[in-house]
């Protein structure tokens, strides 16, 4: 261990030697040549050259960067920066990308404690947050223009000719608490910061996930559990027409949408999940298996009392019934009791109501004889890995704008599109 730290020190001052040489370099190179004015046209003249620093990886660069002046015009401009895509003080592009992936994964102060300790990277949690909103901004008007483009019925999608016969789409909403605040708290002298008001209802926002799978690629990890071999995850803080567009987006971008193919819905039984799945032409819509229990283990509460013997069977027989096929005998012995309490009536004739309703997307032995699942188990564990694992830990509140960036960066991270970020420039932020 101490011979590896002892290289790494020493490794790390040539490193940021030959880094140095490297700006150095592309300073003079672009010393060389005049810029004109992008407005009236004429050569612009140098006007100075002062020393910036920035804060790459293996330490701090400086180097002088020359600024010049449209003597026609008040326009002004320091070509070096442009080129080097960096800002006078701020963290390079290559450091600013592996502090953003701490700060997804961990908060701010962690991943500043982090930073030090797997990087050897002295930066302040504000500094890190920076960096992490300008990544963030980038990749969100990414995902934003992905989606505007494939929108647009003139758009050029991947290629459908190996298009799955069958794709599943599972989507679901979580609630995140916001802030409510209209001004950062500020502490003055030793005063302690006040304690952050209550979030009331209407504070919090729904965060729309979906993912998206390949029945093929389920496998079976041990006796009567599956796993799927890979997922792709949209998520949106936005309302119900935002994350299907985006859905729909992402089956075009992976070429998963074809003439003949059909796409699997599975919900819960809400109905914007529902008045949504028709812009699929073919499609088959299936209610979650385990929310169907739950309204049959509310009537058996009710009648039998929470925690009997009598409905945990009656339970588990609706249960085998449901994934037998027998949606519609169940309906029917439904209706031959007979409730006696106003309350066990109303949920009763809820019940019924509930699976006539969504009788036809409760065939779950076909489903299951396809392969295409009855559970939406895998759109529940992208909400904990998505937004629960970062963005719900105690006492969390989240601006919009703060939210919808660090939720981008979690889909690059969880999708394996990480290195897309190597091809975005880092949107300058106010």
């Amino acid at each position: 261990m101490l011979l590896e730290h002892e290289v790494d020190l020493e490794f790390r001052s040539r490193q940021l030697e030959a880094l140095q040489e490297k700006v150095n370099a592309v300073a003079e190179a672009t010393r060389l040549s005049i810029p004109s004015c992008p407005h009236c046209g004429r050569r612009m003249a140098p006007h100075d050259a002062r020393s910036v620093s920035w804060l790459a990886r293996f330490g701090r660069l400086r180097v002088p960067v020359p600024r010049y002046r449209c003597p026609n015009c008040p326009y002004q401009c320091r070509p070096l920066l442009d080129v080097l895509g960096v800002e006078p003080g701020r963290v390079t592009g290559s450091l600013a990308r592996l502090l953003a992936l701490l700060a997804i994964i961990a908060p701010y102060p962690l991943a500043a404690r982090l930073a030090w300790l797997l990087l050897g990277v002295t930066i302040s949690p504000m500094g890190i947050w920076r960096v992490t909103q300008r990544l963030g901004q980038a990749a969100a008007v990414y995902s934003d223009e992905l989606s505007r483009y494939h929108a647009d019925s003139r758009s050029a999608a991947a290629p459908v000719q190996d298009a799955p016969p069958a794709v599943v789409l599972g989507v679901d909403g979580c609630m995140l608490g916001m802030q409510i605040r209209t001004r950062r708290r500020r502490r003055g002298g030793e005063q302690r910061l006040p304690a952050l008001p209550v979030i009331e209802e209407g504070r919090f926002r729904e965060v729309k996930t979906g993912v998206l799978l390949l029945p093929q690629e389920r496998v079976e990890t041990s006796p009567g559990r599956r796993s799927v071999v890979r997922r792709f995850l949209v998520t949106c803080l936005g309302d119900a027409d935002e994350i299907f567009r985006r859905l729909y987006a992402q089956l075009r971008e992976l070429g998963w949408v074809g003439a003949n193919t059909v796409v699997v819905i599975v919900g819960d039984g809400a109905e914007w999940i529902w008045n949504r799945a028709n812009m699929f032409v073919r499609r088959c819509e299936i209610l979650d298996f385990w929310h169907a229990l739950e309204h049959a283990w509310e009537f058996a509460r009710l009648r039998h009392g929470a925690g009997s013997l009598q409905a945990d069977q009656w339970v588990h027989q609706i249960a085998e019934d449901l994934r037998a096929g027998k949606v519609h005998e169940v309906i029917s012995g439904l209706k031959r009791l007979h409730p006696k309490t106003p309350e066990l009536r109303e949920s009763w004739q809820a019940l019924i109501r509930y699976y006539s309703e969504n009788a036809g997307r409760m065939r779950y032995d076909e489903y299951l004889r396809l392969g295409y699942g009855i559970g939406s188990g895998a759109v529940e564990s992208a909400h904990k890995q998505v937004v629960h694992a970062r963005l719900r830990q105690a006492g969390m509140r989240w601006s919009e704008a703060g939210a919808r960036r660090l939720l981008a960066l979690r889909l690059l991270l969880l999708n394996d599109h990480w290195a897309l970020l190597d091809r975005l420039e880092m949107v300058p932020l106010a």
